[in-house]
């Protein structure tokens, strides 16, 4: 009986932990999709297909998964030189997004769950605040 009570709460733990990870993802991939809006859609656009030849594409793209970080990078630092999304090169530059580590991690959550993507791992402020200029 005590290992049946040990098992339930254990398991109302676990619930209760994943509800609340859930929630606040969802809570920041709507602020990310706001500061989305207010900067990045300029070039990605709304469907985030970006640019052929010239922004590379936010929708569907490999880069986000295989390089988050590089991909954190690129929003607090700006970009420069060739990458390759979906199999093909981009050589361009993006400034830096000038946005709060907390405001990145936002964005980064609403790219990586929007325009086809699904990436139920939250970036943090703390992961954001990692990465640091090379």
């Amino acid at each position: 009986m005590k290992l049946i009570s040990i098992l339930g709460c254990g398991a109302i733990y676990v619930f209760a932990f994943l509800s609340n990870a859930q929630d606040n993802l969802s809570k920041s991939i709507a602020r990310g999709k706001e500061l989305y809006k207010e900067s990045c859609i300029t070039c990605h656009l709304a469907n985030g297909e970006g640019v052929k030849d010239t922004f590379p594409p936010l929708a569907k793209a490999d880069f986000l998964l295989k390089h988050p970080e590089k991909s954190i990078h690129a929003i607090k630092f700006g970009m420069k030189g060739a990458i390759k999304v979906n199999n093909v090169a981009y050589n361009n530059a993006m400034p830096p997004s000038g946005f709060a580590d907390d405001e990145i991690a936002d964005v980064m959550n609403y790219i990586r769950n929007s325009f086809g993507n699904k990436n139920p791992q939250l970036v943090t402020e703390k992961m954001v605040a990692a990465v640091k200029e090379k």
